[in-house]
């Protein structure tokens, strides 16, 4: 690659995008709260909005962050399971099936809460009760994950991800079951029925629900299956693009994307992946990242889950917090840094789901262009110069102004 290269950041603000909240006035918690820093990035770079997967189209986390970093998820998806498996450690092979789970709270087998009153405490314990188990000749692998979540991989022998999922989406419903969407499903559909009944039986017996319900918590003991896939085959994206890429993130999901697609972990404790991860703390390994790589993806979950709870206010003061921390990496990043700011989709306090409305972006790097727009939120953005692009559409750009693009013709 010929040219001056110049690092890169990519900071994701997970579910930020939303819509006007009465509670605030009619504007959304971006536009609501007080961002000196993400307002200095749209005003010294050009802004634009986006369309992570394309107009309308509602993404999920995963599809949109592979789309992010420039892969077609219409071509490589296969469901989230195989991500999720990664990003909890699980070494996912040929032939396995993975799914996303919730530990879930189900009483008379009807779901109270498909999150377990998001349960933040216990899970690996409770894990650990089911992982091993065999079904048939299939061997069941389980693990927790960030909060209420997990992982589970199915293996053995005549297994396809063609099943409908365990999990219902909502409340007050049954748990559903699990059917077959063609005749390769079947056995996995049979399986994974079977897992679903004997998590239910033995979690609802486990003392750590004892002792939650002692406590007044809701109960983690169910397990709620969706997103069933095998493991896609992705280049890397270092064999994709030329760039080495470092990843500073603290949810399972994510982290999955980033083993997936060899981007290098930068993994601490602190990175939850819930609203009380270390910000500050990602800010200061995404800059110390930056000295052996040559892009750093950075997500930060929090907002996501306050737009899935209807929480406008926690929302726009978690927004604050991410502020403050790319205040810091704006601050101590190299001076010839590519900085782009962006959300992977809009999760509308209103709509409490994944909406299919564009998020706000903009790109600070010095020497380029700059437009107009002087406050990043997702009305202002629209106006900028980069206009309305596809999630696809910003890594070829961020390469472009990195130095990294190559020529296309003579």
């Amino acid at each position: 690659m010929a040219g001056v290269h110049r690092k890169i950041i990519l900071w994701i603000c997970d579910g930020m995008g939303d819509r006007p909240h009465l509670s605030l006035g009619h504007k959304t918690p971006l536009q609501y709260a007080r961002t000196p820093n993400m307002d200095r990035v749209a005003a010294l770079g050009q802004c634009g909005i986006m369309d992570v997967i394309a107009p309308g189209v509602t993404p999920g986390s995963d599809t949109a962050h592979l789309a992010l970093l420039g892969y077609d998820p219409h071509e490589i998806y296969t469901g989230r399971g195989p991500f999720e498996a990664a990003g909890v450690g699980i070494d996912v092979r040929e032939g396995d099936v993975a799914f996303r789970c919730n530990f879930a709270t189900v009483k008379d087998g009807v779901v109270v809460d498909r999150r377990a009153g998001r349960i933040k405490e216990g899970t690996e314990t409770l894990a650990k009760a089911l992982d091993g188990m065999v079904i048939e000749d299939v061997e069941v692998i389980f693990r927790a994950g960030a909060e209420h979540r997990g992982a589970l991989v199915l293996r053995g022998p005549g297994l396809s991800p063609d099943v409908t999922d365990g999990d219902p989406h909502a409340t007050g419903v049954p748990v559903p079951e699990v059917k077959p969407t063609s005749p390769e499903g079947e056995k996995t559909s049979r399986v994974l029925n079977e897992f679903i009944k004997r998590a239910m039986e033995t979690l609802s017996s486990h003392p750590l629900n004892a002792e939650r319900e002692k406590k007044g918590l809701l109960p983690a003991n169910a397990i709620l299956p969706r997103g069933g896939g095998v493991v896609p085959h992705i280049p890397s994206i270092t064999e994709k693009t030329g760039l080495r890429v470092a990843g500073v993130v603290g949810v399972t999901l994510v982290k999955g994307i980033c083993r997936a697609t060899g981007i290098d972990l930068v993994e601490r404790p602190e990175f939850t992946g819930g609203a009380d991860t270390d910000m500050m703390g990602k800010a200061r390994e995404a800059v110390k990242a930056l000295q052996d790589h040559d892009m750093v993806l950075v997500n930060v979950k929090a907002p996501d889950l306050m737009g899935h709870d209807d929480r406008p206010m926690e929302k726009a003061k978690t927004i604050e917090k991410i502020d403050e921390a790319i205040g810091y990496v704006l601050d101590n990043m190299p001076g010839d840094t590519i900085f782009a700011l962006t959300a992977d989709h809009s999760t509308p306090c209103t709509f409490k789901e994944h909406a299919g409305d564009p998020v706000p972006l903009a790109i600070y790097g010095r020497g380029h262009r700059f437009d107009n727009v002087g406050k990043y939120d997702e009305i202002s953005c629209a106006a900028g110069s980069i206009g309305r692009i596809r999630g696809m559409d910003l890594l070829p750009i961020l390469m472009n102004m990195g130095g990294y693009s190559k020529k296309y013709g003579a």
